[in-house]
């Protein structure tokens, strides 16, 4: 329940939304100055003081910046016990910088050489989260093709008890950046008439470098910025400028009639003001009204 008895309950699920780790040769910086390893570290470590517990954590995309096979052991080996210390199930997402080979052997234990779509499906305590491969080996535009679209359309023939959720890396969205439409999504429409009309409640993107909302097929779109560097939406148009600040993460909360996406800058800012958990001990043992006149003194000190 709510601790603080609001209209809304606890929500049904918790799931952390990362995208674009986009990790190097073991250490390389990324254009010659982008910490990628440094930047996820520092997300876990603040994360990790919230207190809290995700189902999951799903990365969206352009986690080896070109498929390196070191670059996806070392970004596994920051990952999993930051996972496990969570008690979160880790999905990858296949990115257009990844490499599906590669990808198969650094993340999913996966020997051989299957170039083939990495296309799967998570049940998160009911909830179900589709990852579904949108890359083209050797571009940076996305498609998904015929064989996808029929495989995505039988696993939604079957509503999950929860809905679902499908994570991609190239969102269906437009975006006020002019180089994107370069390399955006294909063939938007024929994804929509397999989602629309499903139990499809989100979807999750990346490769924008920036966060963003918006609806597909009447369902709501939430891009998560990226983790290693940020696109500047004020460049001139229709130019493009990769910026070393901005890098944030997503908290994506579900409940019974909404998803509720919450973006968080990477590192720490000076305080303001703090509540601790003792001090809200003491908090929830006044009365309504008492706790309202606390609240305001301490907004307004």
């Amino acid at each position: 329940m709510n601790a603080f008895d609001g209209q809304f309950p606890a929500p049904d699920h918790f799931i952390l939304h990362l995208s674009d780790t986009h990790f190097v040769g073991d250490g390389e910086l990324l254009h010659e100055r982008i910490d990628s390893d440094r930047n996820l570290a520092e997300l876990f470590e603040g994360f990790a003081r919230s207190n809290t517990r995700p189902e999951a954590i799903v990365f969206t995309g352009d986690l080896a910046d070109t498929g390196r096979d070191d670059a996806y052991a070392r970004l596994r080996a920051l990952v999993g016990p930051a996972a496990e210390a969570l008690g979160a199930q880790v999905i990858w997402v296949m990115g257009n910088h990844d490499e599906r080979v590669a990808f198969r052997r650094g993340l999913l234990d996966q020997d051989g050489d299957d170039s083939e779509p990495v296309d799967r499906v998570f049940d998160i305590n009911g909830l179900r989260i589709i990852a579904l491969d949108s890359t083209v080996p050797g571009h940076h535009h996305g498609e998904i093709s015929d064989e996808q679209l029929a495989w995505l359309a039988d696993v939604l023939s079957t509503p999950a008890p929860d809905g679902t959720l499908i994570a991609l890396h190239h969102p269906p969205v437009p975006s006020p950046l002019g180089l994107l439409a370069l390399v955006e999504l294909k063939d938007q429409d024929r994804l929509a008439e397999v989602i629309r009309g499903t139990d499809v409640r989100g979807i999750l993107g990346g490769h924008l470098h920036y966060s963003t909302n918006s609806m597909f097929a009447g369902v709501p779109v939430s891009v998560a910025s990226a983790t290693c560097y940020t696109q500047d939406l004020t460049v001139a148009y229709p130019g493009a400028r990769g910026q070393d600040g901005a890098q944030s993460y997503n908290l994506v909360h579900v409940y019974g009639d909404r998803v509720l996406h919450s973006i968080v800058p990477i590192g720490q800012f000076p305080t303001v003001y703090e509540m601790t958990p003792e001090m809200l001990e003491g908090f929830m043992k006044m009365s309504a009204e008492e706790r309202l006149e606390a609240a305001n003194a301490s907004l307004q000190s």
